[in-house]
């Protein structure tokens, strides 16, 4: 099959499913793909891995990947005793 034998690709139904819920995870999260003030992922407690610009949030409303860059209503800092638990949500 040369290259030229190649359908375009196409959405699949599965990819509108999958926007339908990270749709609502933005609305109901506030999720933004960028920092509000010093605020950002990546300086978040529930970042996985502050190192990487992409990585898990562990929030338990979000529980998603997400940008260092970004920015949700839930972000916490990180503690300065890292052994210190994150608030309630």
């Amino acid at each position: 099959m040369s290259y030229e034998d190649i359908p375009p690709p196409e959405p699949k139904p599965i990819d509108e499913t999958n926007w339908m819920v990270l749709k609502g995870f933005m609305e109901r999260a506030v999720l933004r793909g960028q920092p509000h003030g010093d605020e950002k992922c990546d300086n978040c407690i529930y970042y996985l891995d502050p190192d990487e610009s992409l990585h898990y949030c562990w929030h338990p409303q979000i529980r998603i990947l997400v940008g260092g860059e970004w920015w949700c209503q839930w972000w916490e800092p990180i503690p300065a005793d890292e052994n210190e638990a994150p608030a309630a949500s």
